[in-house]
């Protein structure tokens, strides 16, 4: 009688094991697929990549040789030092951090208090301006390139740098949009028990809503560098002196009219791309951070 309940027991058990060992081999064959899918994308993303750190240790007969090779024959490493200083790069490396660094800090100061305003203050008729300022987004940037340029020729600041810097002092609505979204997961009970302290609005801003928004400062001022870094039309537009050009109409030079030195405009191609990696990377937490969490406001 034991032996026949000893045999049972061991059975249930058996077959409790199966479906669970069932369940565990097919959830390791989904991750498998799912690894394998992301293993190949990730090879398909960063092939151009790949072939730009090829073609830039290439000789200039080797780019076009046909049938094409990836693996360059001779490793041409003096090609960076070569690209970089067969043209005043270093010129225009400052001019694009100069650039750069005042429109990160003008989109920053003045998008996050239009994006305060509109998140934490009180007034008639918010909504219908906020409705008017997205609106704006759905204007095509070309239709404003003719106005801008007559508006900045009038004003004598064509061939400098103030037509690239000026404009992210007065706010851009993307980055107001999101920031404001952040700023209201922000409870609006700090902003009155600041105010019964005493509280004034600008210093609710300073000491209250922008310590705690570091993801999403963090997420259009990376935004705000990528995008002015490789700006090439408006700098293409405004700048005549070589003197003053960025990095991206630096770039541009490689190309002739008859020929165009691609391992040279590849190679100087990556050393501009290190500073975008570099603070991606550095900031990689906060940018996805404040990227999912500007979604949450529903106020």
């Amino acid at each position: 009688m034991s032996a026949n309940l000893q045999q049972r027991t061991i059975t249930t058990a058996q077959a409790r094991r199966q479906p669970l060992f069932g369940m565990r081999n097919q959830r390791l064959a989904q991750r498998i697929i799912v690894y394998a899918l992301l293993l190949a994308l990730s090879v398909l993303f960063i092939l151009p990549f790949m072939w730009m750190v090829s073609t830039s240790l290439k000789n200039s007969e080797d780019v076009f040789t046909y049938p094409p090779s990836f693996f360059p024959t001779t490793f041409l490493w003096q090609n960076y030092p070569r690209g970089w200083t067969i043209l005043p790069f270093n010129t225009f490396l400052v001019n694009s951090l100069v650039v750069t660094f005042a429109n990160v800090v003008g989109n920053l100061i003045s998008c996050s208090l239009v994006a305060f305003g509109f998140a934490h203050l009180r007034a008639r008729g918010r909504g219908i301006l906020f409705l008017a300022l997205l609106a704006t987004l759905m204007i095509p940037r070309e239709v404003t390139i003719v106005p801008r340029f007559l508006l900045f020729s009038q004003m004598g600041l064509v061939n400098t740098l103030w037509p690239l810097i000026l404009p992210a002092w007065f706010g851009y609505a993307f980055f107001i949009f999101l920031l404001r979204q952040f700023f209201m997961t922000i409870p609006t009970e700090l902003d009155d028990a600041a105010r019964i302290d005493g509280a004034s609005s600008l210093r609710i801003f300073f000491e209250i809503i922008l310590p705690l928004s570091k993801p999403a400062l963090a997420t259009v001022a990376i935004f705000a560098f990528i995008g002015n870094w490789s700006n090439l039309l408006d700098p293409l537009i405004y700048i005549r002196s070589q003197d003053l050009y960025t990095l991206a109409l630096g770039l541009n030079l490689f190309r002739g009219q008859n020929f165009t030195q691609f391992n040279l405009l590849m190679a100087v191609s990556i050393i501009t791309l290190i500073p975008v990696l570099t603070v991606f990377f550095l900031s990689q937490r906060l940018f996805v951070q404040g990227v999912t969490l500007t979604g949450m406001g529903g106020r």
